[in-house]
Parts: structure tokens; sequence; C-alpha cells
């Protein structure tokens, strides 16, 4: 269960990002969608995100967040982040990251 403050500051981030409506950002039952892609959700007092593997080996290497384990592996680009005022800034980057269509994929 999340404290007050790790509640508080997901639905704030939750509503931040809700306001463009050409984010395309939705609400899930697991988190924060884009064009229906999970790219953040919280976990207890943490936020969980998406971002590239230079991304994340940057942020646990200056131990801003920690990899992000289910029961059976560490997931590929999740990272866990607990300090709330990071949160916005590393879930936009999340969502732009998740969000943005692959360069040369269709072309």
């Amino acid at each position: 269960m999340a404290s007050q403050a790790a509640a508080r500051a997901y639905e704030d981030i939750t509503f931040d990002l809700q306001q463009d409506e050409d984010d395309d950002v939705a609400v899930g039952e697991d988190g924060l969608l884009v064009h229906g892609k999970l790219f953040a959700f919280p976990d207890g007092d943490d936020l969980v995100i998406e971002l590239s593997d230079d991304r994340v080996r940057d942020l646990i290497e200056r131990g801003v967040a920690i990899a992000y384990k289910t029961q059976e592996r560490t997931a590929r680009n999740w990272v866990r982040v607990s300090d709330t005022e990071l949160w916005p800034e590393l879930a936009r980057e999340a969502h732009q990251f998740v969000g943005e269509p692959a360069v040369g994929g269709a072309s």
C-alpha cells in the first residue's frame, strides 16, 4: 500500500499528463498508458517507468533509480524511482520514450 504522499504524487502526475489531449495519456488498471502502451505505474511508494537502456543505466549508476524486478526476472528498460519530486520529469520522459514511434520503422 502506498503512502499518502506517494498516492498524491501519482495523482498529480496523472492529472498533469492528461491535461494535453495531444499527449494521448490514459489511465488503465495497470498504470499510465500512451497509445495503449504502459509507460508508468505506481508500486508501493515507488513509480515504475520505462526508459531507454542508456537512460536506465544512467539513473541506476547515479543512484536515482533501481532496476525493476518481477518475480521471475529484471524487467528490461524498467526502473523504480522513490523520490516523488523526480516523478513528474521522469514520467514525462517515459511518456515520450514509449509514445514516440520508432525512427525508420515504416519508412
